[in-house]
Formats: structure tokens, sequence, C-alpha cells
């Protein structure tokens, strides 16, 4: 790799941005308007939309209100519904790209293979998938929803039939009349159950543990409405204020008062028992921990959707496969004709750990081997000049993750205006004590919030039972701890002086540099996804 690096010396960028999901695509944007033309953005796709371009299951929808599962600087006033579907969410990352001027500055089909930090020369030697370049700077925004998990279940490659996972779903099988069964009763399940019910023959669906799910406030968004946010964006701001406001306030029951959870259970309760009339299916889907420690699912259409009497639910795992026969942990056995996984994603083992390199010669992957933690959600030690988007205990529960993003751009760009204010070649490590203190902070809030004490196991967790995962506290507890870059809390690390000329942009982002800086960065966008159907 060093030999390839040396041959493409003229791939330089000062900043590296991985993903073009909404991480990646605000750090670019944030970027642009930071006056930073000279970056790059890895893709290892050949469209923009991270999550929202691979998850295009039948059913695929947010469960966070449209006007807050956006961002603030690119406010789009024709959402179609409260929630909107996948479509409309791809189609204004789409636009996003477009409205900055984004697109000149994505590498495509350049999938990270490795990053090493090179501690002579203070940068990141980067090897893609279309070939290698440079870094001062990498900002990776991979997301913990980017690469499925499927579980190693025993004669799994003996089944004759379909296998495919939620986020990789094949739209050329065809499903009608098909004998289905469903593994999962996460987020993405109770959204492709009621989508594919009606069109198969028979639906099975493995539940190891039920859900909690509450009734789904979605209407459309009337003409009016829309054509008010237009006309008086305030209109739109206040409406994204207010849901923000009060999933602002719930935090203290997930976070401090657990008890409290209560009331919201029996609304759940209430919800169930208007489709499901059949008590022992209702026992079945009863949960036995508190609401709120396993993500709170929204549906309107999934209870229906298990009445029906094409509907079967096996309250258990999936333990093996005997050719076309599925067996239960409980010995139930099940044929099939294909198999649908909607069993999430590596969380808390992000396969991108184990490509970075740090200062010492490890993976990002073997520093976390006793679970991962970063300086406010952000820096790693021994990582200089590497920055996440969506690091460790970043995750929320209750309201839009875009909230979180936001505050970690905001920490990312201070980072950038600190290396400029320290002049020539310099790198941040964080370190080791601020991170141990940050983390420890975050354990000790962490141990009464609903997700420690609510009695259930979740993806939340990893393998050592620590909440890797999510933050405890409010959004806006976290964008004032990323406000600014602490100095105090980093090491400054300096290099000699480069010789010669300044390594120049790389090819790819070269006519992006040039294009770019002669074309004012637009600050309000309008984003107005056109030709989708609803979800």
């Amino acid at each position: 790799m060093a030999e390839r690096i040396r041959e493409h010396r003229h791939q330089h960028v000062r900043v590296a941005v991985i993903g073009s999901g909404f991480g990646g695509l605000g750090a670019a944007v944030r970027l642009r308007r930071a006056g930073v033309t000279d970056f790059t953005v890895l893709e290892r796709s050949d469209s923009v939309g991270g999550t929202w371009r691979d998850n295009s299951y039948p059913g695929c929808a947010c469960d966070v209100p449209s006007h807050l599962y956006s961002f603030s600087f690119a406010p789009n006033p024709d959402w179609p519904r409260n929630f909107s579907g996948q479509p409309h969410i791809r189609a204004y990352l789409e636009r996003v790209t477009d409205t900055f001027g984004l697109r000149p500055h994505i590498r495509f089909n350049s999938e990270v293979l490795s990053a090493r930090w090179n501690t002579e020369r203070l940068h990141w030697e980067i090897d893609t998938a279309s070939g290698p370049l440079t870094a001062d700077v990498v900002i990776s925004a991979t997301g913990p929803l980017s690469d499925p998990r499927i579980p190693d279940v025993p004669g799994l490659d003996t089944f004759p039939g379909k296998v495919f996972h939620s986020a990789q779903w094949d739209h050329d099988y065809d499903i009608r009349g098909k004998r289905v069964a469903m593994i999962g009763t996460g987020a993405s399940a109770i959204q492709i159950v009621p989508a594919i019910q009606p069109d198969v023959e028979r639906l099975t669906l493995f539940q190891r543990t039920p859900p909690w799910v509450m009734q789904r406030m979605d209407r459309r968004i009337s003409g009016l409405e829309r054509r008010l946010h237009s006309v008086l964006p305030v209109t739109a701001t206040l409406r994204r204020g207010l849901l923000w406001g009060v999933r602002e306030l719930q935090v203290q029951a997930f976070t401090k008062r657990p008890q409290q959870l209560g009331l919201v259970e029996k609304l759940a309760k209430a919800h169930m028992h208007k489709a499901i009339k059949d008590k022992d299916l209702r026992a079945k889907l009863t949960p036995d921990y508190r609401i709120g420690c396993k993500r709170i699912l929204l549906s309107n259409t999934y209870y229906p959707a298990l009445a029906r009497p094409n509907v079967d639910l096996v309250a258990s795992g999936l333990k093996e496969v005997r050719g076309s026969t599925l067996v239960a942990a409980d010995g139930t056995e099940t044929e099939a004709d294909a198999i649908v996984f909607g069993t999430g994603f590596h969380v808390t083992d992000m396969p991108i750990a184990e490509r970075v390199t740090g200062a010492a010669g490890h993976t990002l992957a073997e520093e976390w081997k006793d679970g991962m933690a970063a300086l406010r959600g952000s820096s790693v030690p021994g990582f200089p000049n590497f920055l996440m988007i969506i690091g460790p205990n970043t995750g929320l529960g209750n309201s839009s993750m875009i909230l979180m993003i936001e505050s970690q751009l905001n920490y990312a760009m201070d980072h950038l205006r600190q290396l400029d204010v320290l002049g020539g070649t310099a790198a941040l490590d964080a370190r080791p004590e601020a991170t141990d203190a940050w983390t420890e902070k975050v354990r000790q809030r962490m141990k009464r919030t609903v997700w420690n004490t609510g009695g259930c196991t979740s993806w939340y967790l990893d393998a050592n039972g620590n909440n890797t995962t999510v933050w405890p506290g409010t959004t806006g507890e976290f964008r004032k701890a990323t406000r600014h870059v602490d100095l105090a809390e980093y090491e400054v690390l300096r290099a000699p002086a480069r010789t010669g000329p300044e390594p120049h942009p790389a090819a790819a982002t070269a006519p992006a540099t040039a294009a770019t800086a002669s074309s004012p960065t637009p600050t309000t966008p309008t984003t107005q996804p056109t030709g989708e159907t609803a979800a």
C-alpha cells in the first residue's frame, strides 16, 4: 500500500469523509459552508443515501416525524406525511446532494478497505476500492445501521429456497403465493409483516422477544400545510421546534424516572387489545419488560396483520434449518419457501473499526475489544484527526438522530477550526484521561436509565452488557457538550514542515474545488422531492 500511496501522491485531500448517508452528506455540506472545498466523500455504493438507500423493503418508512428527521439547514416544506416513507427520504438526500453541489466531491464505488495513520507525516493513508489517497482529517460517517447481521443458523446453507436480509431485499424475487418466514420482530419486521401479509400464502413470524408497539400518529400532510410551509418557512421551523420540544420533555422518563412509564405501557396494551382478540395470541405478544428498554415501535397495521388467518406467530427464535423445514427453539416446525431476516445490524461491533489502524499500530476494533468508547462520541485516543459521526453513546431512544448528527458536525467543524488556529502541520489526539472521564460520566448516568434497568436484552448493549449505543440525556445537553473542542482534552501533535510543493487535491475532487469555489453555497435550500409515491 505504501508503494501505491507514493505513486499517487497527488491524491491528497484535507478531509476524507466516509459514507454518504445523513452523516456523510451533512459533513460535506458543513465543510462547503465553512469554506473547505478540498475534501472527498468516499461511498462504497453507486449512489447516496446510506441506510435509506439500502433499506428498500416493502413498507419501509421512518418512525420519526419528517420535519424533525431532516437537516435544520435544509428544510423540506413538501413532506407528504407526518412519517414519510423510504422513497421520500432517499429523494430528500438526493436533493440535498444536488442543492449544495456535493456530487463532484463524491467518489462512488470507493469502499474504504483500510485507513492507517502515518505518524511521521501526520496524515491518514487510505486504500479504497477505486484507489488510494491521503487525508489530513478523516470523518467517519458509516453509521451503525449499515452492515446487516445474519445469525449463524445451523443448516441454513441447506435451505433450498430464497434467503435475504431486510436491508438487502431481493426485489426480483416474487413473494406472491409463497410461504415466507420472517425472523425477528424489530423495527423492520413490523413494517414488512403488514406490507407482505396480503400477498403471501402463509407468513410465519419467529419472535424471540415481543416488542412494545404504540399507535402511529400518521396522516397525510395537506396541500395547504405544504404551501404555508413554503411561503412562510417560519411555520415549518415552529413545527420542527414543537416536535423537538415534546421529545425533550419525554427524555426524563427514559433517563431518570423509568417508573413513570407505566401509563405508556397501558396505552400500548390498549392498542394491542383493539386488534388482537385472541387471549393466547395477546399473551405471546405482551412484553415482560419495561417499555422503552428496547426500541418502542410504531405501527397501526402490525397487530391487525398478525390477526389474519394466513399468519402464524412462533414465540421462539429460529434454532436450525433442515432443508425447507425451519425448527424453532421450542421445537415448532415450519415449512417455508423464503426466509427474510430482520435481525438488525452490526451496531456495537462496527466493521469499519477493523479497517482503521491508529498510531500504535493496532486497529480501532482492537482498541474497542472491551467495548466502544470515544471522547464526546467523536474521538478515540491513538487515532488523531479521526472523527466519528454517530459514534459511541450518541444514539437516541425517542428522538431524531439528525439532531445528534448536527451536534457532532459542530464538533468536527470546530476541530478543523482549531487546526487552522494552530497552523502548520498539526493533529489533535484525544487524551486517554479525558476519554475515560467522559466514558465514566456517561456510564454513571446510564445506570438509572430504562435501557439498563428495564429488564431486557437489547441491541443497545454490547457483548459485555454495557450500553455503548444510547446517549443518556437530552439532545440539548449533547449539543452543549459538543459545541466546541476543548484543547485541554487533546494532545497537540506536530510534524516537521513538508518540503517541496504541497500535494495537489485528489483528481476526483480537483474539478469540484474549482467549480464549487466560484459558486455560493445555499444556506436555506428548498428541498422538494417530486415524483415519489406515498409509502
